[in-house]
């Protein structure tokens, strides 16, 4: 059982690595990587370094878990998933509009709690791990249910899957797909925790102004203080993020003006 979860590790990590090289070696869409953890958090010329960094990291752990059976591999790994957690929070916190970048340019979608509760949960595989009597390779020749069930998880955990299925459908990147009528994307924005935190604030339900940025899509309102309430909605997955930001009116006299451009 304490080997149950090598395979869905090492898989993942292994994943992880293609995903990050092809993004680099590709660059992905226009300024791909300035909205992907870990490369969001450090200087423009560092970020494809810092993509390459972690995927080397990745493939070094990988391969001790899957030839050895070494406590350094083992430990490492679960550290590596740990910091990985604490990353991400920190994404969360600073730039809400990143994505975490665990699979390169296909995991571009802002951080949500899926994300973060998939990195929780192979920081707890891998210690389930740390003490498993056999390398990696003799744990994919003995598959279990522990293991079904481990991929299951971390499937359902993994907003990537979604995006995968809609780049099938519509083959396109998530800016050029149509995107779903206004009174869908203002039911989502509804349902949201986000709006039920800022609803009380509100002068009206309806929003006074719309508009689509790229993968957002955008709805301002007025709170009983004269503020303009903005409310972003990311316009892919079945529950996307919501954003909001608070404008006074000396933040806007204070913005430069900007010439609205197609995506």
């Amino acid at each position: 059982m304490l080997e149950s979860q090598l395979p869905a590790v090492i898989v993942l990590l292994l994943l992880g690595t293609a995903a990050k090289l092809v993004t680099v070696r590709t660059g992905g869409e226009p300024g791909a990587l300035s909205r992907l953890g870990p490369a969001v958090l450090v200087p423009g010329r560092m970020q494809a370094p810092a993509l390459l960094f972690c995927a080397a990291v990745e493939a070094v752990l990988a391969a001790g878990l899957l030839l050895t059976t070494h406590p350094a591999f083992r430990w490492g790994t679960a550290a590596f998933f740990a910091m990985s957690t604490y990353v991400l929070l920190e994404l969360r916190r600073r730039r809400p509009d990143a994505g975490c970048g665990c699979f390169g340019e296909v995991s571009s979608a802002p951080v949500g709690l899926r994300s973060v509760g998939r990195t929780v949960a192979l920081t707890g595989m891998a210690l389930l791990s740390v003490w498993a009597p056999v390398p990696g390779w003799a744990a994919f020749t003995h598959p279990t249910w522990y293991a079904a069930a481990g991929v299951a998880l971390l499937a359902a955990l993994s907003p990537e899957v979604e995006e995968l299925i809609n780049r099938v459908r519509y083959r396109a990147p998530c800016e050029q797909r149509p995107a779903p009528a206004e009174s869908v994307t203002l039911g989502r924005l509804r349902a949201s925790g986000t709006w039920r935190a800022h609803r009380d604030e509100l002068t009206s339900a309806d929003p006074y102004d719309s508009w689509r940025e790229l993968c957002w899509r955008f709805f301002a309102f007025r709170n009983r203080s004269g503020e303009d309430v903005v409310f972003a909605v990311y316009l892919s997955g079945r529950r996307p993020a919501v954003r909001v930001a608070v404008v006074t009116p000396e933040d806007s006299d204070s913005l430069p003006t900007y010439t609205q451009v197609s995506a």
